[in-house]
């Protein structure tokens, strides 16, 4: 399919040419039909409605301060500490850490806005006659965002083609909500593109939709009742059938280094199921992908581009920085230092070959001394040791002369080094944006055959996958520590240490029932907090919307 901003593009305008070319004989008040609009638009133009479908993914899933912000801000993996006069924005990251945030808060109303601009653009292109597999492709990005909506606010806003557009649109929450999302699913899968991996997942493919539909199955106790979250033996099924399919499929397989899932030219990555493609070189094709490092890495931590190498703000916690240590034999001690790259290759630490020639940089976990790629340490802005310190300031606030280096940052998403001038930035990098990737089917299946108490189906794919990352062997595994969110022998862990910065933690923990647990910097919680409030403006426009319990 072309590149999606192309296409975007060139959507708008063509649809203000239809106005602009067309004889228009009626009245005032009179309008086109959805078959006249159609005609209007040709060929090509539910193709052009669809594209520009696919291109809202980029917004809500690429900014830090939009589904990544709720998803992993709001838990023990991330956090936006306020450094000087950086990073305080009136407090909005720390709200979000502390579960503090109203119905006013502005990422809370910018992710809702997102979310449904691609919740109703994939609707309208159900509106102009697609064929079978432009329907099937539109049905998926609506329930992609529904899910979404869903899991974050506990409801969503639909329209079906057809509805009057001057009436404020249904809402559905509970089971009326996953239902229809499963219905939407099954119905789309049999006309989506068959799964070819590696570029073909810029596509909604059948295995995206299967991967979704897993998703919900094992989440669909947690959206009925997120206090105490329950498992159906059938929707656990569901998960082992749709999980072993793609397994067993052939399409995909470990990447033999971790970090190149996220690499400059992660594209061709057999763990990539579905993602967002970025152009390299091309400032039209790009959704701003270099978030994901700039909103972490010092304004130092590269060379070739210091004092404009990061924005120096988000990190991650030492509790879960701890949970890598972990072997055969239970829980091994952390350091933080270059003696933990033993534990998994996934914390980091290591050479990276692609990487820490042209940079100094390590993906992962940078803890401790940073140096440039010639082995000389680095330096923040006042000359003192680029250093970084699990420690941060107990309010998130920090005042003392290390402000800069406190905060233990990750960098998954690796920008391309090799052309420290042109593909740094987000006009130029080639990184796509990893939507669905083939270790969390892996994970899921895993989590299904251990709630129905099949412990050894479970540890086998655990381990395998552990295996690829050149982690020790696990004997035994639990579920969930109900008192400790970190502890490094339960599946939670395992997830956490795979699919960390990914998006995923906030709805793994509620599942899991220990959101509300205290971790660091979040010493208490309420349980209103287990879903986000409807936006203010949002209630104002919709008055088919609720505003959830204890806002």
């Amino acid at each position: 399919m072309l590149p999606y901003k192309k296409i975007f593009a060139v959507a708008i305008p063509l649809l203000g040419m239809i106005v602009g070319c067309t004889k228009l004989d009626q009245s005032l008040k009179s309008s086109l039909t959805a078959t006249q609009a159609a005609n209007a638009l040709g060929a090509n133009g539910t193709q052009l409605l669809l594209n520009a479908a696919y291109v809202d993914l980029a917004t809500p899933f690429t900014g830090q301060d939009q589904v990544f912000s709720l998803e992993e801000n709001s838990t023990d993996e991330s956090l936006v500490p306020t450094r000087g006069g950086d990073w305080d924005d009136n407090g909005v990251w720390r709200v979000i850490h502390n579960h503090t945030w109203n119905a006013d808060h502005q990422q809370v109303l910018n992710v809702f806005n997102n979310l449904n601009k691609l919740n109703f653009d994939a609707t309208n292109v159900l509106s102009f006659t697609p064929n079978a597999s432009q329907a099937a492709q539109a049905r998926f990005l609506r329930a992609y965002a529904l899910y979404y909506l869903l899991d974050l606010y506990g409801q969503y806003p639909i329209r079906n083609p057809g509805d009057n557009l001057l009436n404020a649109p249904t809402v559905l929450s509970g089971a009326a909500a996953v239902n229809f999302i499963i219905s939407e699913l099954t119905a789309a899968l049999p006309n989506l593109p068959a799964s070819t991996g590696g570029t073909g997942a810029s596509t909604a493919t059948q295995d995206a939709a299967k991967v979704l539909l897993m998703h919900i199955y094992l989440q669909r106790g947690a959206f009925l009742n997120r206090a105490a979250p329950t498992f159906a033996s059938s929707d656990l099924d569901s998960v082992i059938y749709y999980g072993n399919q793609i397994i067993n499929s052939g399409l995909y397989s470990y990447s033999s280094e971790y970090f190149d899932n996220f690499k400059a030219t992660n594209g061709s990555s057999p763990e990539l199921i579905f993602g967002y493609p970025n152009t390299s070189g091309n400032p039209v094709n790009n959704s701003g992908i270099d978030a994901r490092w700039m909103m972490t890495l010092h304004y130092n931590s590269y060379t070739a581009q210091a004092p404009n190498a990061g924005w120096n703000g988000f990190s991650t916690m030492s509790d879960f920085y701890n949970t890598f240590g972990v072997n055969a034999g239970g829980v091994v001690p952390t350091t933080y230092s270059m003696a933990d790259s033993v534990l998994d290759s996934r914390i980091g630490l290591r050479k990276n070959p692609n990487v820490t020639p042209y940079s100094g940089i390590r993906p992962g976990m940078l803890v401790g001394q940073q140096y440039d790629q010639n082995g000389n340490p680095l330096q923040d802005r006042k000359g003192n040791p680029l250093a970084f310190t699990p420690t941060i300031a107990s309010n998130m606030i920090e005042t003392g002369s290390n402000l800069e280096v406190t905060g233990i940052r990750v960098v998954k998403y690796v920008p391309d080094f090799t052309d420290p001038t042109g593909k740094y930035y987000s006009s130029n990098s080639g990184n796509w944006l990893v939507l669905m990737r083939y270790p969390d089917v892996v994970l899921m299946v895993a989590e299904a055959y251990l709630r129905k108490n099949q412990t050894s189906q479970a540890l086998n794919l655990v381990n395998q996958l552990r295996a690829a990352r050149n982690a020790p062997t696990l004997t035994s595994i639990t579920l969930v520590n109900p008192s400790n969110v970190d502890d490094p022998t339960t599946l939670l862990a395992e997830r956490g240490r795979e699919l960390y910065w990914e998006s995923y933690r906030r709805t793994d923990l509620i599942r899991f029932g220990v959101f509300l647990t205290p971790w660091q910097y979040k010493p208490n919680d309420d349980p209103k907090n287990l879903v986000y409030p409807i936006p203010t403006q949002a209630l104002a426009a919709n008055p088919n919307l609720v505003q959830n319990p204890g806002y």
